[in-house]
Parts: structure tokens; sequence; C-alpha cells
């Protein structure tokens, strides 16, 4: 059986999306890889294999990047378990294109790589977005179902705080019609605590 070609860069609106890996310590009840292989005008976003850093910068050849807004680390996989490859990645775009860069995380980075790794961020990362999903540790814990347990929601908040030192922005989200009025504004609550911005986003199906 002839495999698929494997996707590491791919069109989201005027974004440019990086696959990096399929790892991920979540096994989220709503994640979007649980029914479907790819994005809408996505490859198959399962790799064959974690790439290496040569074969995502190969990658980066091939795309015309000043049709793209932003550069996005996010695929089907938490960006912060391939770190180094992020880092450098985000460092060779940040040196040949000079276009902003936005990690989208489940924010247990420090947790997966057993550091704080916010302060590598500096100067390479204009954006942080961080699913905050529910303001309810225990229902957080119910829908993210992290491999690392119940330490998991409130090393996701000190991660927001962390990053707040060292990107120029830090969102937490959640998604559209989840949450009640009184969850959404908890939510809103534990943003402008740890001084970061709250942002409701689309369902997607």
């Amino acid at each position: 059986m002839k495999h698929k070609a494997m996707t590491i860069l791919y069109e989201v609106h005027d974004n440019l999306y990086v696959n990096l890996t399929n790892r991920c310590p979540c096994a989220c009840t709503f994640c979007l890889r649980q029914t479907r292989e790819s994005m809408e005008e996505s490859g198959p976003l399962w790799l064959e294999h974690t790439p290496s850093l040569e074969e995502v910068l190969a990658e980066f050849e091939k795309f015309d990047l000043s049709r793209y807004r932003e550069v996005v680390f996010c695929g089907f996989g938490e960006p912060t378990e391939a770190l180094e490859v992020l880092l450098a990645t985000a460092r060779y775009v940040k040196e040949q294109y000079g276009k902003p860069i936005r990690i989208n995380t489940n924010g247990l980075g420090n947790l997966i790589n057993g550091r704080n790794i916010a302060p590598l961020f500096e100067g390479l990362i204009d954006t942080v977005s961080i699913s905050l999903n529910t303001p309810d540790a225990e229902k957080y814990h119910a829908l993210v179902r992290s491999k690392f347990g119940e330490q998991s929601f409130d090393a996701m908040l000190s991660f927001a705080k962390e990053c707040r030192q060292y990107v120029p922005h830090v969102v937490m989200t959640t998604v559209a019609t989840t949450l009640t009025e009184e969850e959404e504004a908890r939510c809103r609550a534990i943003c402008e605590e740890l001084g970061v911005t709250y942002r409701i986003r689309p369902w997607e199906d």
C-alpha cells in the first residue's frame, strides 16, 4: 500500500500552519483529529514520522511566504512536543521572512519538557494561544484527559502567566456554544487575573 505524502505545512485562510508532530499528552474528548485525517485545504496531517528540522525547512522553500499574514505552529499534535525543531523553525522564519509567529498550544509545554520553556520564546514568538476550554479544574480534567493528571489545569494557568513575561500577545481560548454565559464570565475573570486576552473562538466540526 502506497503511503500518502505527509503534510508539514498547510494553509488556513491567510496563514501558514506548521504540523510538527502527532504527539500530544492529552486525549481531548472534542479533538478534531479523532474524526478526520486532514483540515479543509490540507493534505493528511497524520505524519509518517516526526519531521526533522531539515525536512521542515525544505517545505518552506515550496511556499511564497509573502502571501501569509502569520506562521502558526498548530497541527495534529502539541507543538511543544517538538520544542527544539519549533524554536529553530521560528528562528528561521523570523530571520528569513520577518513574519509574525503564533503557537496554538494546550499550555502543558512545561510539563512536557520538564522545565519552564516560556523564556525560550522571547524574541521569536509573537502570540501564544492556549486552550483554556473551561474555568473549572474538574471539568477540564474530564474534557482534556491529560496524561499528567490533576496538576494539568494549574500548570496550564501557570504557563500562561509565564508566557506573558516573554511573549507580546498571550491569548486563552474557549469554544463558542460549549460554555454557559456564567462559565464564560469566569473564564474572562481568570484571564484578567493572569493579564492575558480572553477569546471565544468559533466552533469547528
